[in-house]
This record gives structure tokens, sequence and C-alpha cells, in this order.
């Protein structure tokens, strides 16, 4: 489940296989989602939920979180042209919060395995 919800390569990849960078990266992409996840909010103006869209879509997208990454982005660029009905805007958050569920289950399976690669690289 988790290579379909965070792509580990791409991890790797961005932190250079530094797996206490990897640690420091997701608690910086969880930190972040935290943070902007309280504006994701429907009955706000489209600016303040677009933002909030285009900051978890960078942090989602360093991490590997692709699917994420693309949801954030349908819901940036609708929030963007502004006028948005309450019912769209919804179903736009709703999507960006069901994958962050998503990311959020796979991370601790992601972290598990870091720390199984700490142990190994120790012994």
């Amino acid at each position: 489940m988790t290579q379909n919800v965070i792509d580990l390569d791409h991890l790797s990849s961005m932190t250079g296989g530094d797996i206490e960078l990897a640690r420091e990266v997701l608690e910086i992409f969880k930190h972040q989602c935290e943070i902007w996840g309280r504006m994701l909010d429907a009955d706000a103006p489209c600016e303040q939920w677009a933002d909030a869209a285009h900051s978890i879509k960078g942090a989602a997208k360093s991490i590997g979180a692709m699917d994420l990454g693309e949801a954030c982005g349908q819901a940036e660029t609708r929030g963007r042209e502004g006028d948005v009905p309450k019912a769209e805007a919804g179903v736009l958050i709703s999507q960006i919060k069901d994958r962050m569920i998503e990311v959020s289950e796979a991370l601790a399976q992601v972290e598990h395995q870091l720390s199984m690669s700490e142990a190994f690289k120790e012994s």
C-alpha cells in the first residue's frame, strides 16, 4: 500500500538516501499538513483554501505523495479561478482530506521502514 501512496524511490532521491534527512522531511510534511489543513474549509474564501492546497501540494510532492499532490493541484487551480460554489469546494477539499488520511496512514509504515533501516545500519 505504501508504495502506491508514497513513492519511496522519490523520497529517497529527494533525501539522497539519508535516513535522518528523510525523517526530517516527513516531520516537516506532517507539520505543513497540520498547519495548512486547518485552512481547508469550504466556507472560507476560495483564496484561503487554494493557498492551503498549494502549500500542501508542495509538501506532498516533496515526499512522493503524488495522488495528494494531484488532488491539491486540482483544488488550487479551481480555487484560483474564484466563484466556486460551496458544494464544489466541499468536494475538492474532501478529496484532499481523503488523500491526507491515506498519506498519514502510510507514513506510519514508512517511518517503521526507516527505523528498521537505521537499526540495520547500526548492527
